[in-house]
């Protein structure tokens, strides 16, 4: 085995970047645990639907959920197809006015006359009103939308008749504005309003200001705004700005299907950026073609998980429309909130207005110390793959000052957002190989601390150095963790404004880097009697002649490494088995985090197998194969802190469990292989 020498000068510049990291890090936990705030919400529309649907009064339907633990009503903008529905307003096409009259329908001789003075034009739309203040707010917000020039007022008798210049269909769909009347039956009953405003084709400053001028007298929880642009998008969105600033609104961003960032909204960032990071929260809702699929158990441990692993503060109940078996509809639907809230309130979340982070960056100086320390690293590291840097800590320490500067100057300039993404990449993948390494280069004095040679070591001797060295291994690979964390740690990427790139590459990335320094250190290939480098091991491997079988198997191994590569992340479109998904299930149910499951049943698991198959001496080739799938147990640990919206104790807890159960799953390993091994000598 070829040793290689550690530059003290570099690690001991790790070591201050550690310690810095973990204050920010520290900082980051204190941030996380105060933002614990959910607003349990529910459309307005569903629970109206609900009442009519079981025949229900409203106002005790609004009663039974309010003490179930919704906390907010969201309100969307009213339109003239649910006035006419709730018989507010009724909106009659042209065309149907003049059918009636034709086919001798029952109509006021007020009607008949204006019918056959040509008044009514069948191409357009005519509205009359029943409850006056809904007919009067409707008629001031769809001038609003379509403007004077396409509404006549006109009287029939003594009735006010607007006039629309609009098809039919289309009219009756048309968002008008957010109805007073609905607000007000919802804070009546004890809600906030989570108000859903949707933005107008032809955007005026005046029509920004009226949406947020009829929730004044209103307590709103938030503004999430429906459809495809925020209000005022594109050219008056700092007027929804300065209107929400005025009365202290919170911005809700709707969280993608994909649970990545967030559903595109024309003017997204600016208003967020505007307004103040601090003034937005996360909304999740289960989909609507997903939600009945799920059991309403299955759909409280998914919120439960939801809120707890990526910082949603506003939970959007949907309703079920199918009841489960034994219950009726309402109580299917008020068990599935109870549910939430119980479960949720067992995690230590209270309810109300969404709480928000604040407006969190570390200090300049911390941060560029992080830097820094992410240029040693990467300087050690190759110092640990060539013996000509290794033997020259001159040029390490050249290497280290100018790497460093290139580092630490854009931050100092007052940027450097380009750097910090460069330096957590680097993180997330050199630290799991300098993990992996150092315990490659440990394995000599594992030895000689054994004090008996490798092939007389028990296996319970065996057992314990592994179970030894994955701690140690997974300790060294979460200061990758910290690293990670200390560079991106900021509001914004809590938020997923701005996330990690470069996910999948970083479970291919440290598998290549501890190839090479596995080859530099071992021979692989026919047991070489003397030491070789990794590039000649290489080309002798490209040489070599291979069976049909040997080739086949390599095709096999290469699929499961690439699956699992897919499988990684929240846009490969690699299903899950149903199978796993209750394993799955059965994890979070037992762990505080759920352990991923490429760490618990494959790297961990490798990774014992690996060091027992280096301390009794198998060919260096299974200890290379071995120590490359262990590289990934210990790769997948660090890139879970690359999901900055995952609080950073869970990411912790997470790694944690899935060392204990995989280390375990690689004990049980060793033991049935010896047992595998006695019942084969015994024969």
């Amino acid at each position: 085995m070829k040793k290689f020498v550690y530059n003290s000068a570099l690690v001991a510049v790790v070591a201050v970047g550690l310690i810095v990291g973990l204050a920010i890090a520290g900082q980051r936990h204190a941030i996380e645990i105060s933002n614990n705030q959910v607003d349990m919400a529910m459309d307005y529309d569903s629970l109206f639907n609900l009442a009519e649907r079981e025949g229900y009064d409203f106002e005790d339907i609004l009663r039974q959920f309010k003490a179930a633990g919704i906390t907010s009503l969201a309100i969307y903008d009213m339109t003239y197809e649910k006035l006419t529905r709730q018989g507010k307003v009724i909106a009659l096409s042209g065309s149907e006015i003049i059918t009636n009259y034709l086919s001798g329908a029952s109509l006021s001789s007020d009607w008949r006359r204006a019918i056959e003075a040509n008044v009514i034009d069948a191409s357009k739309v005519y509205i009359i009103g029943r409850s006056l203040a809904d007919y009067n707010e409707a008629k001031a917000d769809l001038i609003l939308r379509v403007g004077k020039d396409r509404v006549r007022a006109f009287a029939v008798g003594d009735i006010e008749v607007l006039e629309v210049k609009a098809q039919y269909g289309a009219f009756m769909k048309m968002p008008l504005g957010l109805s007073t009347r609905e607000m007000q039956i919802a804070k009546d009953a004890g809600f906030k309003i989570l108000a859903r405003p949707s933005n107008f084709n032809q955007c005026t400053p005046e029509s920004v200001k009226s949406v947020f001028e009829r929730l004044d007298g209103f307590e709103v929880s938030e503004v999430v705004f429906d459809g495809p642009q925020i209000l005022g998008a594109p050219n008056h969105v700092d007027v929804a700005v300065e209107e929400m600033q005025r009365r202290g609104l919170t911005l809700g961003l709707i969280e993608h299907f994909t649970q990545l960032r967030f559903y595109p909204q024309t003017g997204m960032n600016q208003i967020a950026r505007e307004l103040g990071y601090d003034k937005v929260a996360r909304l999740s809702a289960i989909p609507k073609d997903e939600q009945p699929k799920l059991l309403p158990s299955v759909a409280i441990q998914r919120w439960a998980t939801t809120d707890h692993e990526r910082n949603i503060r506003i939970n959007l109940l949907r309703i079920y429309d199918k009841p489960e078996p034994e219950k009726t509809l309402l109580e299917t639907n008020l068990d599935y909130v109870t549910g939430v809230v119980e479960r949720l309130s067992a995690q230590g979340y209270t309810f109300g207005r969404a709480s928000t982070f604040e407006k969190y960056y570390p200090n300049a100086g911390f941060r560029i110390l992080v830097l820094i320390g992410v240029a040693a690293a990467v300087v050690l590291y190759l110092s640990l793959i060539s013996h000509r840097l290794n033997a020259n800590r001159r040029v390490q320490l050249i290497m280290f000052v100018l790497s460093a500067a290139m580092f630490a100057l854009p931050v100092i300039l007052g940027g450097g957002g380009k750097v910090r993404i460069i330096a957590a990449f680097l993180s997330a993948n050199v630290f799991p190989a300098l993990a992996i390494i150092w315990q490659l280069d440990r394995l000599q004095f594992l030895r000689l601390k054994a004090k008996v040679s490798a092939a007389g070591l028990s296996t319970m001797q065996i057992i314990w150095l592994s179970i030894a060295a994955l701690l140690l291994t997974s300790l060294a690979s979460m200061v990758g963790a910290v690293y990670l964390s200390g560079a991106l740690s900021d509001v914004e990427y809590f938020l997923e404004f701005e996330i990690f790139r470069g996910i999948k590459l970083t479970f291919v990335l440290p598998v290549i880097l501890v190839a090479i320094a596995f080859l530099q250190r071992f021979n692989v290939v026919g047991e070489l009697s003397k030491n070789v480098s990794a590039l000649s091991q290489f080309k002798t491997i490209l040489n070599l002649n291979i069976t049909v079988k040997t080739l086949l198997m390599s095709l096999v191994v290469l699929a499961g490494f690439v699956l699992l590569i897919l499988r990684s992340g929240h846009t490969a479109g690699v299903p899950v088995a149903g199978a796993e998904m209750e394993v799955r299930q059965a994890l979070e149910q037992f762990f505080y985090a759920r352990p991923r499951s490429k760490e618990v049943f494959f790297g961990h698991p490798a990774f014992i197998l690996a060091m027992a198959a280096f301390l009794k001496k198998f060919p260096k080739s299974v200890c290379f194969v071995l120590t490359i799938a262990a590289t990934v147990g210990q790769s997948s640990m660090v890139e879970t802190f690359a999901h900055m919206r995952t609080p950073i104790f869970m990411s912790f807890m997470r790694g944690v469990d899935g060392v204990i159960l995989g280390g375990l799953i690689g004990v049980l390993m060793i033991l049935l292989f010896k047992i595998f091994t006695k019942l084969k000598v015994g024969r």
